[in-house]
């Protein structure tokens, strides 16, 4: 049993320290190493990353370099190889921007030139060797380069075929001469050139004519620029013309209905003039009409009433005057005689004053009373008619009778309105039958 054990313990010893061993046989080698081995009688075998690589601790010696990509900036200022139009040197310094990628080569003897020559160095000493490298070969460039060169002015048309094949990296001389020129110098140290591109040249001249590009660019813009505004504005006048000439348009349209509709309310007005008109005059004409025919009614009414009133009173007067004469008739000679002589004292100065005022009195009579009868008869005339006049007014008035220069009876003045009925009654008489009382019979007058 002890011996079994013991057994095991050796195995397990064996297997770990044979383990061990092939632990530290088989290197890791990382991306982006290259693993270089070297054995025991100058055999070298080289492990590319990610692998494993074989190495024995006491007959072999081993290294590792890193395989990435090696991005180097340069800052170049030279000058070109421009000459005047004498041909004589007029060189124009130029400063230019670029940057390189640099790798280790693929091959062996690359990579174990590298080792040996690049990667030996601190990582100082290898980035100062690339600049100086670099920088050296495109200082070389620059001086077998025209200053229009470097700016890409003189470059040859290429065929169809070949200018869709060539890149822009290969376009550019320096970048090309550049490389051609390093890889070389760059292979001494096992290294390969991948790229070069060229960030940017720089020089007073360039710069005068990136600043003239500038200034053309800016006024071809503004050129461009005033163009676009110009055609703006005219198209922005275009269509402000053709909105006023609709706005034209629109007013006239505007003004010609205003002109309709105003001739059709002027229409309008006339023939409601004309119809109100007609209206007036045929109301005018009814009115008038109505009138006439008002006034007429008016008018027969009026005289028919006046005719009924005057036909009235002449026949109340008439009635007046007929009882009047009835009942002088029947006993007012006596009445009339005591009536007279009552009246004699006005009626004398009148007689007298008219008499008086004549310049020559005829009394002439057909009958045999002579001068004298005639005369006093007139005057028993005129007291009768004044008698008679007092008895249908009950008024007595001296203006009735005026005796004219001839002594004649005058005009008598418009008749005076219907007397009342008489009620007069001399003393001495009797009523008859509700008349006048029929007066004693006065003694004749006698002619002196």
């Amino acid at each position: 049993m002890p011996t079994l054990v013991v057994y095991a313990g050796i195995a397990i010893a064996v297997l770990f320290f044979t383990a061990l061993l092939f632990t530290r046989m088989l290197t890791t080698v990382m991306a982006g190493t290259i693993r270089i081995v070297s054995w025991y009688g100058g055999r070298v075998n080289i492990y590319r990353g990610p692998c494993k690589a074989w190495e024995v601790p006491l007959f072999t010696t081993a290294t590792s370099i890193p395989s990435m990509a090696i991005t180097i900036d340069l800052d170049i200022s030279d000058q070109t190889a421009d000459v005047d139009e004498r041909g004589q040197p007029k060189p124009i310094k130029v400063r230019v921007l670029a940057s390189a990628i640099v790798s280790v080569g693929d091959s062996n003897e690359l990579i174990r030139t590298a080792a040996n020559r690049f990667f030996s160095k601190t990582n100082s000493e290898q980035t100062n060797t690339l600049t100086d490298l670099l920088t050296s070969t495109g200082r070389r460039a620059i001086n077998l380069l025209h200053h229009d060169e470097l700016f890409n002015l003189r470059r040859e048309a290429a065929p169809q075929t070949t200018a869709l094949a060539i890149s822009g990296e290969e376009d550019d001389r320096l970048a090309i001469i550049i490389k051609s020129n390093c890889s070389r110098e760059l292979q001494d140290l096992g290294l390969v050139f991948n790229s070069l591109n060229i960030k940017s040249v720089q020089s007073d001249v360039a710069e005068a004519r990136r600043r003239q590009s500038a200034v053309e660019a800016k006024a071809n813009a503004d050129i461009v620029q005033a163009d676009q505004e110009r055609r703006a504005r005219e198209a922005q006048l275009a269509a402000e013309q053709a909105v006023n000439d609709k706005q034209r348009d629109l007013d006239r349209r505007k003004a010609e209905n205003s002109s309709q509709v105003a001739g059709a309310q002027a229409e309008m007005q006339k023939v409601a003039f004309q119809f109100r008109e007609a209206e007036l005059k045929a109301t005018q004409i009814a009115q008038a009409s109505a009138d006439a025919e008002r006034v007429r009614i008016q008018a027969e009414a009026s005289a028919d009433a006046e005719a009924i009133k005057i036909r009235a009173i002449g026949a109340a007067q008439a009635d007046a005057i007929r009882q009047v004469n009835a009942a002088i008739a029947d006993g007012g000679n006596a009445y009339l005689a005591l009536r007279q002589l009552e009246m004699l004292p006005q009626i004398t100065p009148e007689i007298a004053k008219a008499l008086a005022q004549s310049k020559m009195i005829n009394f002439s009579s057909g009958d045999t009373k002579g001068a004298a009868g005639s005369a006093t008869d007139q005057i028993v005339s005129v007291l009768q008619t004044l008698l008679s006049a007092q008895l249908v007014t009950g008024v007595l008035r001296p203006d009735i009778v005026n005796l004219g220069p001839t002594g004649q009876q005058g005009q008598a003045t418009p008749a005076p309105s219907p007397a009342p009925n008489i009620t007069q009654t001399v003393p001495g008489a009797k009523p008859k039958d509700g008349g006048l009382p029929s007066p004693k019979k006065p003694p004749e007058f006698q002619n002196d």
